[in-house]
């Protein structure tokens, strides 16, 4: 073949070949088509898998976070409790020293009755038996009377009966805040 024969050989050679050429680039192009639908759906799959992930991850964090403040919320309800419990024992506990200070103030004026005399007569009987025999009886300066012997005390002081008085009423007292 000459140079002139290869030339033309060439441009039938394209000729020939375009038949060829067009059947492997349909060939490409289906592949990559092929290719390029695979992608999309592996990217789409890949996609609604992230999004599952990242939805389960939000609830297992929900779940945990609800979890972890569970307890939190627990002990703080424990603490609001006793926070309520002590106020209110607080308020009983007031209540309770403000009716013994009205009860000593209500038998401190007692020594301003007309019958205190008659009264502390009838607490120096009854401190005198109780000391015994030998007792010696003293007036207490808050209003009533002090006995002693060798064997005992006996304070029969008002501050010392109106405070045993408040502490008789026990459980009835407590019926006063239940109300």
């Amino acid at each position: 073949m000459t140079g002139h024969d290869i030339g033309m050989a060439g441009g039938e050679q394209a000729a020939a070949l375009a038949p060829v050429r067009a059947y492997l680039l349909r060939g490409a192009r289906a592949e990559a088509d092929r290719i390029l639908g695979q992608a999309r759906s592996q990217a789409d799959q890949a996609l609604r898998q992230a999004r599952s992930d990242a939805e389960q991850a939000v609830r297992q964090a929900r779940a945990e976070g609800e979890a972890q403040a569970a307890p939190a919320a627990a002990a703080e309800r424990a603490r609001g409790r006793e926070r309520a419990r002590s106020t209110v024992l607080g308020a009983q506990r007031q209540a309770c020293e403000d009716l013994r200070a009205q009860v000593l103030a209500a038998a401190g004026r007692l020594r301003d009755e007309p019958d205190y005399e008659r009264l502390m007569a009838g607490l120096s009987a009854l401190a005198t038996s109780a000391a015994g025999p030998g007792a010696t009886v003293t007036a207490d300066p808050g209003g009533g009377v002090l006995a002693r012997s060798d064997r005992a005390v006996v304070d029969c002081s008002l501050p010392r009966l109106a405070s045993l008085a408040v502490d008789a009423l026990g459980d009835e007292v407590r019926e006063l805040w239940a109300s």
